[in-house]
């Protein structure tokens, strides 16, 4: 569900790119008053397994269409709402200007769209109240499918309403509206079952990753390994297998206007910003750069730089984003103060 710029005008784009600088600087603040040591490395780790879960793109059948997760539910259980907004905002930031995923104007409309509503609206007022304290697997896998699913749901319509309200696309408000938000409903309930699945493993293995309250007793050492781990595999090998077809948003755009480009009036920040991203990022479409065109034979051998492209991709993003995020939690962490000793 990430944005192109291609869908927004100037100053749609440059209020939310406003509208998220905001709550990156709102959760910064809030994250300097906390006192939670034990969540800072979490950041990057978790960023960097929620990048790479991003990759992989799975088919939902009988629509011609595929999604993968956003991963802000995950991020805010595990993190909490202000450091889950500034982990899933460096993976955004990574995505698009390393990898071309997401348009440079849209960045703010992705942020916003992706993490906020997961983080402050799909957590406290639906996971917190289905979950309350409890840990069994029933009210966990219940507020898990409920809460990101309804999050995604918001993120769609949202990115509908983004989309209106520049007016520079052929897509009408109301047909857009019918595309969008029933297959974000079905990628919206498998993003609930792996949110569901990466949560009750933690409950059983760290149940205190899980506490409303800060745990300042040592390092989940074990689980900072394990989702290093994860996050290599899938952004390194199960991303291999992700599915080719067109995501939520494009299968929608595509239904709507009958074609796969649309048409629509193009502002001169547009092709700017678009050859700026071109300059900058290194891995586009998560692949080597090339200037010849594939041959048929090419694209349908499994021996293609393809796969060699894509596991340099989500090690790279892996890495990036986990160095990313976790430098900042480690800028913003508070310090516990030095005792004093009394003589």
């Amino acid at each position: 569900m990430h944005m192109s710029d291609a869908l927004l005008s100037p100053a749609v784009g440059g209020a939310f790119w406003a509208a998220s600088a905001a709550l990156i600087a709102y959760s910064a603040k809030k994250i300097a008053g906390e006192q939670d040591g034990m969540k800072t490395p979490l950041m990057g780790v978790l960023g960097a397994f929620v990048f790479a879960a991003q990759m992989i793109n799975f088919t939902i059948p009988g629509t011609g269409s595929s999604g993968h997760i956003g991963g802000g539910l995950l991020l805010t259980v595990l993190l909490g709402p202000y450091r889950a907004l500034l982990t899933l905002a460096s993976v955004l930031v990574v995505q698009s200007l390393f990898f071309a995923d997401g348009g440079l104007l849209a960045l703010g409309c992705n942020i916003f769209n992706l993490a906020f509503f997961p983080a402050f609206i799909a957590y406290p007022f639906l996971y917190r109240v289905i979950a309350g304290q409890s840990l069994s697997t029933g009210r966990v896998a219940a507020a898990s499918i409920t809460a990101a699913t309804a999050g995604l749901l918001m993120g769609a319509f949202s990115v509908v309403l983004q989309t209106t309200l520049s007016g520079i696309s052929e897509l009408p408000f109301g047909t857009f509206v019918l595309f969008m938000l029933p297959i974000h409903l079905a990628i919206g309930i498998v993003e609930g079952l792996v949110t569901m699945a990466v949560l009750v493993f933690v409950a059983k293995t760290e149940p205190s990753m899980l506490s409303l309250q800060p745990q300042p007793t040592g390092k989940p050492a074990f689980m900072l390994r394990a989702f290093i781990i994860a996050a290599l595999a899938v952004g390194g090998v199960l991303s291999w297998f992700a599915s080719s077809r067109p995501d939520g948003l494009e299968w929608s755009m595509a239904k709507v206007s009958g074609h796969e480009e649309l048409e629509g009036r193009e502002y001169p920040v547009h092709g700017i910003l678009g050859s700026i991203q071109e300059k900058i990022a290194f891995l586009p479409d998560y692949g080597f750069r090339t200037t010849a065109e594939p041959t048929a034979e090419a694209m349908n051998s499994k021996d293609t730089p393809v796969n060699a492209g894509t596991t340099a991709s989500g090690i790279a993003g892996s890495f990036l984003v986990l160095l990313l995020s976790g430098t900042a939690g480690m800028l913003l962490r508070k310090k516990t103060p030095a005792k004093k000793i009394v003589q």
